[in-house]
């Protein structure tokens, strides 16, 4: 991104000054910032201190009260604190394929860490998980059974890969250490000719979640774009839930540019 401020001269003896604010890649060459082609040089790497997530989540039922929309049939729990991670399946049909986890460590910074299903733990401590996929499975295709990532000697599920999803499918997400984070589109969908609600919750560092955006749909789905992107600083939890009075299942997507601070 480049700033560069010009002074215009107008009738008589008053100036004023104009700030141009234009993206540049890391070659220093301007980017066009009109329509969706002006993020492909993000995609690429190309913009310095640019980059971008597409988080996308489905969950199979729907209850009747607001729940996480992930491969979970319960609300999603966050860990508390730091912890290693290990990866399992029941039965151990898949033992000996490998999944990248993809998360924050202790000090919420990213971190990405291919482990054995049914192997060691991880070296890093992840205090958010929110992606894994497999890398290689004993098929080699991709998952027979369900796979589970939990903290050493914990219970509770931080992400799951459906049998046969080869990835996580989770509306969930946490912006880095030293990253702002802009929302710009969002959307959900529900199955069959049923009704639902989804809503877009966000929890800065140390605070309570709110609700950011709710949406009714009714046989079909919604898809919003903020012309004016939500902005979230680091450290701040972003999930999408849904409620449905006749147990549906349904998706959600969305995606945030990041921006280093």
């Amino acid at each position: 991104m480049m700033n560069k401020t010009y002074t215009i001269p107008t009738k008589g003896a008053t100036t004023h000054s104009l700030q141009v604010v234009t993206l540049a890649d890391k070659d220093a060459n301007l980017i066009s910032s009109f329509g969706a082609s002006a993020n492909i040089p993000i995609a690429e790497g190309a913009v310095g201190g640019f980059s971008h997530i597409n988080k996308f989540g489905y969950r199979d039922s729907f209850p009747s009260t607001f729940q996480t929309i992930w491969d979970g049939t319960i609300d999603y729990i966050y860990s508390l604190s730091g912890a290693i991670r290990a990866v399992s399946d029941t039965p151990a049909t898949d033992d000996g394929g490998t999944v990248e986890v993809q998360g924050l460590d202790q000090n919420y910074n990213a971190v990405t860490e291919t482990l054995t299903i049914g192997g060691a733990a991880s070296t890093a401590q992840f205090v958010r998980v929110f992606r894994a996929r497999m890398v290689t499975a004993n098929t080699g295709l991709t998952n027979v059974d369900e796979i589970r990532i939990q903290s050493v000697g914990g219970s509770t599920d931080e992400a799951i890969i459906k049998a046969g999803a080869g990835q996580t499918l989770m509306a969930v997400y946490t912006v880095p250490a030293g990253k702002t984070g802009y929302l710009l589109k969002i959307n959900g969908s529900i199955d069959a000719n049923n009704n639902a609600l989804f809503r877009l919750y966000t929890r800065p560092f140390g605070g309570a979640f709110n609700v950011r955006g709710q949406f009714g749909v009714f046989a079909s789905g919604f898809n919003y774009d903020y012309p004016v992107p939500l902005r979230f600083e680091e450290k701040t939890d972003i999930e999408v839930k849904a409620l449905s009075q006749n147990n549906v299942g349904g998706g959600a997507i969305f995606d945030i540019i990041l921006k280093d601070n």
